[in-house]
């Protein structure tokens, strides 16, 4: 087995931050399975495995309907980590059965396609409006200017936070991902739980408002759920709002300026998709698979498993290797290259199985109409300058993109 100093995998590395994708090759020539000393995680960068994977039932994103973290032979997070554990651990992305079948049965309400395609020209017109803004500047910063504002006023408009109050959603969301990343800084750790002791309180007090004056929105509906007996705490209410905030926006934000990045450094591909806009649909998801937004995602081995021949016991964890697995040549021909006009693409961008992205139909909704406005009102967009990427690895964007019309 390679030992970790021997790899090209090194995600504080970066050089691999920056393209991780020749790291990935090497991987997946090594075999199904690698166990990653540093992280003491089990990588699986093969597309077969990790669609496998994620559907399986062996494995879990918690162990603590099952285990105490001692039956688990692993210890308690940090006590001055709580809150953010105690919002994040009761979100269904973190939950399984059946605690998360009952609140994903009650948010998906807000997410069936009929509802989704009613919030489609709210969508659109809030993205040709931004990016008649940018026009009208003559350019601008990409990310801040449209990537960001178009799914952070969606999904709190979807989840009734009022306008006023939605600046410092973003912040954050941003300090609560950072926890996402492997082995996060003491730092990282102290900037999540301050947001997310704010965050829940902000959450605490819309809810109490919503309680005597209720709206047309997600958080009234899912009180008015628990009310007439579908039971949702509001510890279960609060970490719901705050993962489709996180989930609904972070993506989308990454999947933009990853996408147009890759559009610049691929002037065939965008001269083609200019000169042809019913590409948009094949190149939205050609994008989120040619730079994926999340390139890990981790899961407990709650009952042992086995991956070509290797022994994987329980209270180990996997971490599967979205990026990796949407580069595999074994499912997508040549695919290192930018095809807008990919038919077949069963990329794993909103992962598969049980937690697959609820908010997918969303967020296609939004990144074509941002596309579509940018390819529309600025024909000629340019980069303006090249940019900085961010350090982290798990998700993946850019600190900004500055473009000049």
């Amino acid at each position: 087995m390679a030992a970790a100093s021997d790899l090209a995998f090194d995600p504080w590395d970066a050089a691999f931050v920056a393209d991780p994708y020749p790291a990935y090759a090497e991987l997946r020539a090594l075999g199904r399975v690698i166990h990653y000393e540093p992280t003491d995680q089990w990588l699986v960068p093969h597309h077969a495995d990790v669609s496998a994977l994620l559907r399986d039932r062996r494995l879990g994103r918690t162990y603590q309907h099952r285990f105490t973290h001692e039956e688990f032979g692993r210890s308690a997070p940090a006590p001055e980590h709580e809150p953010f554990h105690t919002l994040n651990d009761h979100g269904m992305l973190d939950l399984e059965p059946p605690d998360h079948t009952r609140i994903r049965r009650l948010v998906s309400k807000a997410f069936t396609p009929r509802t989704v395609e009613r919030l489609k020209p709210y969508v659109e017109r809030l993205a040709g409006e931004l990016v008649s803004a940018l026009v009208a500047a003559g350019g601008g910063d990409l990310l801040t200017d449209v990537a960001e504002p178009l799914p952070v006023a969606v999904i709190a408009e979807m989840l009734g936070i009022p306008e006023s109050d939605r600046a410092q959603l973003r912040p954050w969301s941003a300090d609560i991902c950072g926890m996402y990343e492997l082995s996060p800084s003491q730092d990282t750790a102290a900037k999540a739980v301050r947001a997310s002791v704010e965050f829940s309180g902000f959450l605490r007090e819309l809810i109490a408002a919503r309680r005597k004056d209720p709206g047309d929105d997600l958080i009234s509906g899912l009180i008015a759920a628990h009310d007439e007996g579908d039971r949702l705490t509001e510890q279960e209410m609060i970490s719901t709002a705050v993962l489709l905030l996180n989930a609904g926006h972070e993506a989308t934000v990454n999947a933009t300026v990853n996408g147009w990045w890759a559009l610049f450094r691929n002037p065939g591909a965008l001269a083609a998709l200019r000169a042809d806009h019913t590409l948009i649909p094949s190149a939205v998801e050609e994008l989120m698979r040619y730079d994926t937004p999340l390139q890990l995602f981790e899961r407990w081995v709650l009952d042992e498993i086995e991956i070509d021949g290797q022994v994987i016991p329980r209270g180990a964890e996997i971490a599967m290797l979205f990026g990796s697995a949407n580069h595999d040549p074994a499912v997508f021909a040549d695919p290192d290259r930018l095809d807008l006009t990919r038919a077949d693409n069963p990329h794993i961008s909103f992962s598969a199985g049980i937690h697959y992205c609820i908010g997918a139909p969303l967020a296609r909704i939004e990144l074509a109409a941002s596309m579509a406005a940018l390819l529309e009102k600025a024909p000629t967009l340019s980069l303006a300058a090249e940019p900085e990427r961010k350090p982290n690895f798990v998700i993946r964007g850019l600190d900004g993109l500055d473009v000049t019309i």
